[in-house]
C-alpha cells in the first residue's frame, strides 16, 4: 500500500513485545491493536484509551488470547468515520465492485460491547455515495489489482476491502482475500448476473468482457448469536425455524444436524437477509426472517442499519439545499490551487508581461519588449496519450513542460520568440496536488523558454473525464519582426545544409505506438526500463519534449537560417516538407547520428520497420535547421556555446534527384 499509494492509516509491525509497548507510549492519537494471524474474526482490539492499549498489547502478545496469530501485531493509528466494506472480483487485470455494505461489528445494539465477526449488514450503504465509490474504485480497487500485477503477483479472485469514511478521506483497514461474512449475505443476493459466469470469466482474465448486473433495491441481513458470544458460549442447543416468504433467506453458519433436530455449533449461529426495493422495506424483512428463528439463549441487534437511517434522515432535511460541490465541482478546490500556483506563474515573470493570475486575462506589452514592427505569431497543442504513462504511474511534474515545449518549439520555427503562454487543465475530480505538479512543470517550461505563463483554465467535469482522468492543452503566442519570419523559401536553394538538434527521447508524439509495443512485449510502464538501467518503463519515457527556443534565438536573430522543422507526429517524412518550396526536397543520411537506445529498443521489440520509424518518430532529432553550407560552421559554435550539439544529417536537392519525393532516408540499416 506504501509503495503503490493506497490511502491507510499510519501502523508499524511488531513481532517484539517491548518495542510495541515504547511505540504506542510515543504516539499521540489512539491505536487499533490487530493480531496478524488468523483470529476468527475477532483479532482487532480498539482500546480507548493509552492505558487499555498497553493492556491489550500484553493480552496479545504476552498471554496470548489469539494463539499464535498474535506473536505479530499491527499497531495501528486509529480512524473515526464510517466503516465501509467492498466486495470486488478481479481477473488480474480489471476489477468489478459489488455494491458497498456496512457492516455491525459491535455485539450490542448502538455500537456498544465487544468487537465481533459482525452482528449484521446491508448494502448498498448510502453513505457510500457515487463520488465516494468512484474514488474507492480508483484509488483502491483498481490502484491495489495494478500494484500487485506490477509487483509479480496478479491478483485473481475476490477482493475484500475494508475502509473507512473519514474527515481527510477514504482509508484502507484491511484487505481480505475471500467473500466477507456478513457482507456476502447481502451482497450477493443483489446481484443479477450468473456467479459461475463471472469467475469463469474471472480465471479466464476476460471479465470486462461480462456485463455485471446488479438488481434495484437493498439487502439487510441480521445475525442471530448464542448467548455469551463473542466470548464463551453453550452449543447444541436446539434450534426452531419457521418458513419464512420468497424475498427472506436464511444463511446457516454455525448450525448442525442430529437426527432431525437442528442444533447450534457456533457463537454466529444463523442469519437472516431481506431483500426488498428500499432500505427500510429490507430491513422489516430481515427481522422478520430472524421472528421465524429461535434457540434458547439466542440475541440479535435490534438496530441494523441504523447509520443509514440517520444518514438518509439527515440527507432528506438537507435535500432542498443544491450546491455545486454535490454536482461534483469543487470552487474551494479551484481557489486553493490558485494560491498554490500562484508564486510559480510569479517565477515566470518576463519584461513585457504581469504574470499575475486571478484576472479574466493575461496582459503583455510588445512595445516594452523591445519590438519595432512585429507579427504575432501563434500555437496551440496538446500532450496525446504521453498523458497515461503520467497518470499510471503518479508522475505530473514533467508533463507541463512537453505542452509548453510543443507549442514554444512550434513559434520559433517561424523566426518567433515566445512571449507568453495559457494552459488548460481539464478533470474529472480536481486533485489539487496533482494539478499543482502539472502547473509546476507549465512553470518550468516556460522559464526554460524564456515566455510568461500568464494565464490559464482549470476546467472539473465529473462525467466527462473519470475520477485520475485529466487533460492539458497549451496555447502559446510569440513575435517576430516582419522582415525575419521563417521559413524564406525563396532563399532556399540545393546544397543547403540540414543540421540536426537531438530530442531528449519520443518527446510527445508516437505514444499510441509505443503503448502498443509495450503491451505486444506483456510490459507496463511499472516494468524495470529495458533500455535506462535503474528505471521504470514509465519513468523513462516521461522525460519531458527537449525546449529549443534559448539556443536557437541567437542564430535567428542574426538571420543565419533559412528554415527549421519541429520533428513531432509523422517524424522526418511528414514534417521537413512543411518548410520546403516546390522542387526541392530533403535527402537524410541516418547514420550520421547514434539512434538513441529507446527507440532501438522500440524498433526491435515492436518489429517496427526503418522507415515506420522515420515517418512516425523524431528518431534522436528534435529539430531540423536549414542553412546554407557556408553558415555551418558559425550556426555550430553558437549552438556549442548555448550547450547545443548539432549533426550534419543531409542536405537539400532537386526532387528529380530522389525520384521526386520530398524526404529520402539513406543509412537505415545503421539503426
Amino acid at each position: 500500500m506504501k509503495r503503490h499509494n493506497i490511502p491507510t492509516a499510519e501502523y508499524m509491525n511488531f513481532t517484539d513485545y517491548e518495542a510495541a509497548r515504547k511505540y504506542i507510549e510515543s504516539v499521540d492519537h489512539n491505536v487499533v491493536i490487530k493480531a496478524s494471524g488468523l483470529a476468527a474474526g475477532k483479532g482487532v482490539l480498539i482500546p480507548q484509551s493509552k492505558e487499555e492499549a498497553l493492556n491489550d498489547l500484553k493480552a496479545v502478545m504476552v498471554d496470548r488470547i489469539f494463539g499464535d496469530a498474535g506473536s505479530e501485531v499491527v499497531v495501528e493509528e486509529f480512524l473515526e468515520g464510517q466503516e465501509v466494506s467492498v466486495l470486488g472480483i478481479s481477473d488480474g487485470y480489471t476489477v468489478v465492485s459489488l455494491p458497498p455494505a456496512q457492516d455491525h461489528k459491535r455485539a450490542y445494539d448502538g455500537d456498544e460491547g465487544p468487537n465481533t465477526g459482525g452482528m449484521g449488514c446491508y448494502a448498498p450503504t448510502p453513505v457510500a455515495t457515487k463520488k465516494i465509490m468512484e474514488e474507492v474504485q480508483s484509488k483502491v480497487m483498481q490502484a491495489t489489482i495494478n500494484g500487485m500485477r506490477r509487483d509479480g503477483h496478479p491478483f485473481v479472485g475476490v477482493l475484500f476491502a475494508g475502509l473507512m469514511l473519514t474527515s481527510s478521506g477514504i482509508k484502507v483497514l484491511e484487505f481480505n482475500c475471500r467473500f466477507g461474512d456478513p457482507e456476502t449475505q447481502v451482497v450477493l443476493p443483489l446481484l443479477e448476473t450468473d456467479l459461475a459466469e463471472i469467475f469463469v470469466a474471472s480465471v479466464e482474465h476476460r471479465l470486462d468482457c461480462v456485463p455485471i448486473s446488479i438488481k434495484k433495491g437493498y439487502a439487510t441481513t441480521v445475525v442471530a448469536a448464542s448467548g455469551g458470544y463473542p466470548g464463551d458460549y453453550a452449543k447444541n442447543k436446539e434450534i426452531t425455524l419457521k418458513q419464512t416468504s420468497d424475498d427472506v433467506i436464511i444463511f446457516h453458519a454455525g448450525t448442525k444436524t442430529d437426527g432431525d433436530k437442528l442444533l447450534t455449533s457456533g457463537g454466529r449461529v444463523l442469519a437472516a437477509s431481506g431483500i426488498a426495493s428500499t432500505l427500510q422495506s429490507s430491513i422489516d424483512k430481515a427481522y422478520q426472517g430472524i421472528d421465524a428463528v429461535n434457540f434458547d439463549g439466542m440475541f440479535y441487534r435490534k438496530d441494523i442499519a441504523h447509520r443509514a437511517i440517520k444518514y438518509l434522515n439527515q440527507e432528506s432535511q438537507n435535500s432542498s439545499v443544491t450546491t455545486y460541490a454535490e454536482a461534483g465541482v469543487s470552487i474551494d478546490a479551484g481557489n486553493l490551487l490558485v494560491q498554490k500556483i500562484k508564486p510559480l506563474v510569479k517565477a515566470t515573470k518576463r519584461i513585457g508581461s504581469d504574470s499575475d493570475i486571478g484576472g479574466f486575462g493575461g496582459l503583455f506589452d510588445l512595445k516594452a519588449a523591445g519590438f519595432v514592427d512585429p507579427i504575432l505569431v501563434s500555437a496551440t497543442d496538446g500532450v496525446g496519450t504521453k498523458l497515461k504513462i503520467a497518470q499510471s504511474v503518479g508522475i505530473h511534474d514533467t508533463i507541463g513542460i512537453d505542452l509548453v515545449a510543443m507549442n514554444v518549439n512550434d513559434l520559433i520555427v517561424q523566426g518567433a520568440e515566445p512571449l507568453f503562454f495559457l494552459d488548460y487543465y481539464a478533470c474529472g475530480k480536481l486533485d489539487v496536488e496533482v494539478a499543482k505538479d502539472v502547473v509546476a512543470g507549465v512553470a518550468k517550461g516556460c522559464i526554460g523558454s524564456g515566455c510568461a505563463l500568464v494565464g490559464g483554465e482549470t476546467a472539473e467535469m465529473p462525467g466527462l473525464y473519470e475520477v485520475g482522468d485529466y487533460d492539458v492543452a497549451g496555447f502559446t503566442v510569440g513575435a517576430v519582426e516582419r522582415d525575419s519570419i521563417l521559413p524564406r523559401m525563396d532563399e532556399m536553394q540545393a546544397g543547403d545544409v540540414l543540421l540536426g538538434l537531438p530530442s531528449s527521447g519520443v518527446h510527445s508524439n508516437g505514444f499510441s505506438l509505443v503503448r502498443k509495443v509495450i503491451e505486444k512485449n506483456s510490459l507496463d510502464f511499472h516494468s524495470p526500463c529495458p533500455f535506462v538501467e535503474g528505471k521504470s518503463l514509465g519513468e523513462a519515457l516521461l522525460v519531458p519534449t527537449r525546449l529549443y527556443i534559448k539556443q536557437l534565438l541567437p542564430v535567428v536573430k542574426k538571420s543565419l537560417v533559412k528554415g527549421m522543422a519541429h520533428i513531432t507526429g509523422g517524424g522526418f517524412i511528414d514534417n521537413i516538407p512543411r518548410v520546403l518550396p516546390e522542387g526541392l526536397g530533403a535527402l537524410i543520411d541516418a547514420s550520421s547520428w547514434e539512434l538513441p537506445p529507446v527507440f532501438k529498443w522500440l524498433k526491435k521489440a515492436g518489429n517496427i520497420p526503418a522507415l515506420e520509424m522515420a515517418r512516425t518518430f523524431n528518431c534522436g532529432i528534435g529539430m531540423v535547421v536549414i542553412l546554407n553550407e557556408a553558415h555551418v560552421n558559425e550556426v555550430v559554435e553558437i549552438l556549442k556555446e548555448h550547450g547545443e550539439t548539432a549533426y550534419v544529417m543531409g542536405k537539400l536537392v532537386n526532387r528529380e534527384e530522389i525520384d521526386n519525393q520530398e524526404v529520402h532516408v539513406t543509412g537505415m540499416e545503421a539503426w
